[in-house]
């Protein structure tokens, strides 16, 4: 994106030396890969990381800091400085039920699970973030807050229980990286306004009496209620609100009937609601109920609508992400802040954003000699990314500590 503001500096934000903040990041570095590559080969899923935290508390208590990890054992903060005013720093912890399907050095030891989204690389960059702030000691004006978070990938999410336990008091700011495997490595992508979308659950459950499939007309097709479900709720839920609203209704999964010439007496349905606008996400579970019912009442089944909300839409402060705008230009140069796209995958990172003004900022991290997605066997990322997300997160913090 085109920015208004200056983009060549001799020194880094409010006073910081950037020269310094980049010799400190070229030191930690190196051994930030080999933490990363370290929690790549030993994956665990939400509320299961265990040894992710006590690696990560181990690096951190090796620079002389203090974290504290939660009493389930998964999950941990350190603070960094010394002031009263504090900002925040996210790095979440968990991976993936999936297989991981790749010939590097550190695959996945665990069958069956893998670091398909990068939570690897975002803890890595935060345990380098708390070393370099720790060397710059009394140049930062108050204290980074960086919390290790268990269990974003699950619904509902860790972010929510670590807010009730109070990671969030007394903050004036948080910020969160999200890596990005179609952005350029040595950039970041921005996003004033909403930027992740909400994801939520639903299961369906379809009764009726059963019967034969010769005889439909004297028991409850209950095949044909499911079809209609899955076909007519999606239209029916976006006939109902502003047709500048997005929302995504798709069914993943569908079991029931064990013959084929057998009516089932139960069909199950499982898929998800994904959507912008928070107002409508609050109402949405009842909207979901009650179409349901209003479809399959005239076929005469009945159904149990199991509807689990995930996270709300991420909603970006617009002071937060000209921090990182700035803190990106001294950081990365001319060129390498630039405009991101707003998604429907969700991110738990928005329960801290009920409470604390945030932004999640997206870290270029593209491979160079092939694409991949989040969420898939062969995701990976450029891992020169964790030197420029320590980098920009340094100079962001400080930025909103003077802010």
């Amino acid at each position: 994106m085109t920015s208004a503001r200056p983009t060549r500096y001799t020194v880094g934000l409010m006073g910081l030396d950037a020269s310094s903040v980049a010799e400190f990041t070229r030191a930690v570095a190196p051994s930030m890969v080999a933490l990363r590559r370290a929690l790549h080969e030993y994956p665990e899923v939400g509320w299961a990381e265990h040894r992710t935290t006590r690696k990560i508390a181990e690096q951190l208590r090796a620079w002389d800091l203090q974290p504290v990890i939660r009493p389930a054992g998964t999950g941990a903060v350190v603070e960094v400085g010394r002031g009263e005013r504090v900002v925040g720093f996210r790095a979440d912890l968990d991976a993936l039920p999936i297989q991981e399907e790749s010939r590097a050095d550190y695959v996945s030891q665990h069958p069956g699970v893998m670091h398909a989204c990068g939570h690897d690389v975002h803890s890595a960059i935060a345990v380098g973030m708390a070393g370099v702030l720790a060397k710059l000691g009394e140049e930062m004006p108050g204290r980074v807050r960086i919390i290790f978070q268990p269990a974003e990938e699950q619904i509902p999410g860790g972010a929510a229980e670590l807010c009730s336990e109070g990671v969030t008091d007394d903050l004036s700011a948080i910020a969160a990286f999200h890596v990005d495997p179609s952005l350029a490595v040595g950039s970041i992508g921005i996003r004033h306004g909403g930027v992740t979308g909400a994801s939520d659950r639903i299961v369906i459950r379809l009764q009726g009496p059963g019967g034969h499939t010769s005889r439909p007309h004297q028991t409850v097709d209950i095949a044909y209620a499911a079809g209609r479900v899955i076909t007519d709720l999606p239209g029916l839920l976006r006939h109902g609100v502003d047709p500048r609203e997005t929302i995504a209704v798709v069914f993943g999964r569908l079991h029931g009937g064990s013959a084929d010439n057998v009516i089932p007496t139960q069909i199950e349905l499982g898929g998800t609601v994904r959507l912008f606008n928070l107002d409508l996400w609050r109402m949405m579970p009842k909207l979901v109920e009650q179409h349901v019912h209003d479809l399959i009442a005239p076929l005469g089944a009945t159904a149990e609508v199991e509807y689990v909300q995930g996270s709300p839409p991420v909603v970006n402060n617009v002071g937060v992400v000209d921090a990182f705008e700035r803190a990106g230009h001294v950081a990365l140069g001319k060129g390498h802040v630039v405009e991101t796209h707003q998604s429907l995958g969700s991110e738990d990172f928005a329960w801290f954003l009920e409470s604390v003004p945030g932004a999640l900022i997206r870290l270029g991290a593209a491979l160079p000699d092939r694409s991949v997605d989040l969420h898939s066997a062969t995701f990976d990322v450029d891992e020169s990314c964790i030197e420029h997300g320590i980098r920009v997160g340094v100079h962001a913090m400080a930025e909103l500590l003077e802010a």
